[in-house]
């Protein structure tokens, strides 16, 4: 996918950047409000894939716009901001994140993520946990599918009884809830 960030001047940006591509995101590139000549140079020294200076929210909002318009199918992007004047693009672009420790309530409410830490560290993190919870919630619906007609097919033969299928039903339950509290990164 594609992440959109806001005004980045933070001290581990440079780390969060190799970390976000080493996730695999495939282009970062900074939407500010700041002008150029502080925003360009800082864009070029965390080698960001593109950089667009001095815009109001609306400017925001159709750099985005050109963004989302290139993005390949099953890809999304990533907005993230903690400003009043990003409100505006975090609710449009497929996942907003604002930075909540020094955000604006607009911000945040305008988000779909926020993250209680001014960390842009937490960014990749969270990236990886989200991954790892899609993957868990996509194990237990195979799981318990696969459970069920097996059970369904059995029970349609007359291998199995009213008992031995809510024994697997509660077990499945179990097995799911066991496997998604498992730890994660």
């Amino acid at each position: 996918g594609w992440i959109c960030v806001a005004d980045l001047p933070r001290p581990n940006a440079g780390q969060a950047i190799r970390a976000l591509k080493e996730t695999g995101v495939k282009e970062i590139i900074m939407l500010t409000g700041d002008r150029a000549q502080a925003a360009l140079p800082l864009a070029e020294q965390l080698q960001l894939d593109g950089c667009a200076a001095q815009l109001l929210p609306g400017d925001k909002v159709r750099q985005l716009e050109q963004v989302l318009a290139k993005k390949a199918a099953g890809e999304q992007v990533l907005f993230t901001g903690d400003g009043i004047n990003d409100a505006p693009v975090l609710t449009r672009a497929d996942i907003g994140v604002a930075m909540g420790g020094a955000g604006s309530d607009a911000a945040m409410e305008a988000a779909d993520v926020v993250l209680m830490y001014d960390d842009l560290m937490q960014l990749p993190r969270a990236i990886r946990i989200a991954r790892q919870t899609m993957a868990i919630v996509r194990q237990n619906i195979a799981f318990s599918l696969a459970v069920k007609f097996l059970c369904l097919l059995l029970g349609a033969i007359g291998l199995v009884n009213m008992g031995l299928a809510v024994f697997a039903d509660v077990g499945v339950m179990i097995l799911a809830v066991l496997n998604a509290i498992r730890p994660r990164k």
